[in-house]
């Protein structure tokens, strides 16, 4: 069965009356589709196409149909390049031809490099010198650090930490794959190898956020969904330029954002800070006279907050939500969060705290939603993307050259377009919307070095939707921090330019030759601020 279509009126008869009805109808239209795409995922089938990602960040097109990556389309720096100069050369072989003829002139080589790599099985055997002394005491000889404990060597164990989280490989393949390549090693060892003995990993993790936090203006948040132990889970985004941070918890509400900005620390604090936040947002009197009367006071854990909190009788759960949240401001502000730190996110409200600026992008595709149903109100919806399109890319030069001029242009052309009234009523209670958001959208125009959009953090971690693709949830709370860790290791890697590989061979080896991904989040920092 089709939906019958709506027969085209005249502008006579497009009566305001009219034309809302058109509009219900339209929206019903839509809920009847989205019924269908559920029965048809029910049954197995395929729902209707979503409609394409926004094209904000396409660049526009010139006449020709060039885009500003060039004349021949060619994305930057992916111009011809020597591709063997730096590599190393492990064995050179001289080859002579089938047939010299006589009185031929040696004029040298012509070089033809060949990259492979070697696998195979390379087992060593130590034999442990024992000596029993004169009182009758035995002294044997040490293992060499990086195979202390365990029966794999520090290359093997590397491999497979780097199959296993670089690779989305899974445990069983690893395992299936090894046995091919000659290794003996069971899925319990390569679980044990995954999981376990991983605490330094851990720590260079946690300090990733201390220090990210702590160097950053800004930082690109979001979550996305990560079942664990069979449950519904959400795994949280912190990052920008400099750093990427993964925590999984299950929950992904203010306070489990405002626990994660703690960077490590589990006190409740209150404070002036902390008392302001309940006031605004409408604690009651009597409760937060309670709190008001114990002055600054700090809670070392959760335990005793909860306890206190029940000793003042604060019971019911929207003033007890209200009153954690501004003790766990409390402490992210006494533990040096910078409160001018702008947070870019997708308009979530867990997100809605400090400064807060919102991605153009997401904007976008709420208007791109829309569907009109006449030429008119199709042409009206055609008209506003443009103009919207065209005051981001003024605002993306405005970054590069702020002035006060510009800034109150770009602020009168806000206004113009999001509370301009068009033929379409939906688009008109839209742009309504998205005007009341005009200080999140527009902070890019006090603080020119945040971004525009959230691009950052949904590419970082779309890691977790791939993750879910291949393995589906985690099962033991060791296999969700280690995820989380060098998932941050991994992105963090990536953003300052270190081969992951070469970072866990270092690591497992013990060598240290790569410094600290902390430290070297403080020299990139310090670099782009000079």
């Amino acid at each position: 069965m089709t939906i019958p279509k709506v027969p085209l009126l005249s502008e006579e008869e497009r009566t305001p009356v009219v034309t809302t009805l058109l509009e219900i109808i339209h929206l019903q239209g839509e809920m009847i589709q989205q019924l269908r795409d559920e029965i048809a995922i029910l049954k197995g089938q395929k729902p209707k196409p979503q409609i394409k990602p926004s094209q904000l960040e396409k660049g526009p097109k010139d006449s020709e149909g060039e885009n500003e990556n060039g004349a021949d389309g060619k994305r930057p720096g992916s111009e011809k390049r020597q591709k063997t100069k730096e590599l190393i050369i492990h064995r050179e072989e001289k080859i002579k031809p089938e047939y010299v003829p006589d009185g031929s002139t040696f004029k040298g080589y012509q070089e033809y490099v060949v990259q492979d790599i070697i696998i195979q099985p390379y087992n060593t055997k130590y034999l442990l010198e024992r000596w029993q002394t004169p009182e009758g005491d035995y002294i044997i000889g040490k293992l060499p650090s990086e195979v202390c404990g365990t029966h794999f060597g520090p290359t093997l164990t590397s491999f497979i930490l780097y199959q296993y989280y670089h690779g989305y490989v899974t445990q069983p393949l690893i395992q299936e794959e090894l046995e091919e390549f000659g290794v003996d090693i069971s899925t319990g060892q390569v679980n044990r190898i995954i999981t376990e003995g991983k605490e330094e990993f851990h720590t260079e993790k946690e300090e990733i956020l201390q220090v990210g936090l702590e160097v950053s203006r800004y930082i690109n948040v979001d979550d996305t969904g990560a079942r664990h132990q069979g449950r519904n889970g959400y795994c949280t985004y912190i990052g920008n330029e400099l750093f990427a941070w993964f925590e999984s918890t299950e929950s992904k509400s203010r306070i489990n954002f405002l626990k994660l900005l703690r960077a490590g620390h589990c006190d409740y604090v209150l404070n002036a800070e902390a008392l302001s936040y309940m006031a605004a947002n409408k604690l009651p009197k009597e409760p937060l006279a309670k709190l008001t009367a114990l002055g600054e006071v700090r809670f070392e854990n959760e335990k005793e907050w909860k306890e206190k909190l029940e000793a003042l009788r604060i019971t019911t759960d929207r003033h007890i939500c209200i009153a954690t949240e501004g003790a766990l401001l409390g402490s992210v502000l006494e533990h040096g969060f910078d409160p001018q730190m702008a947070i870019i996110s997708d308009d979530a409200g867990q997100f809605n705290l400090f400064l807060h600026a919102l991605c153009w992008v997401h904007t976008d595709r709420i208007i791109a939603k829309l569907v009109g149903y006449s030429d008119s109100q199709r042409e009206a919806l055609e008209e506003t993307r443009s103009e919207v399109w065209t005051l981001y890319e003024d605002l993306k030069e405005y970054k590069k050259s702020p002035s006060g001029e510009k800034k109150s242009q770009l602020e009168a052309r806000f206004d113009e377009i999001f509370t301009a009234q068009t033929c379409f009523i939906s688009l008109n209670q839209t742009l309504k919307r998205i005007h009341e958001k005009k200080a999140e959208l527009l902070l890019v125009l006090d603080r020119p070095e945040i971004p525009l959009h959230n691009n950052l953090s949904e590419n970082d971690i779309r890691e977790y939707a791939k993750r879910r693709k291949v393995s589906g949830s985690t099962r033991s709370s060791d296999g969700r921090r280690c995820r989380d860790t060098y998932t941050s290791l991994k992105k963090t890697c990536r953003k300052l330019y270190i081969s992951f590989w070469v970072l866990v061979n270092d690591r497992v080896r013990g060598k240290k030759a790569i410094p600290r991904l902390p430290d070297l989040i403080r020299l990139k920092a310090q670099e782009l601020n000079s």
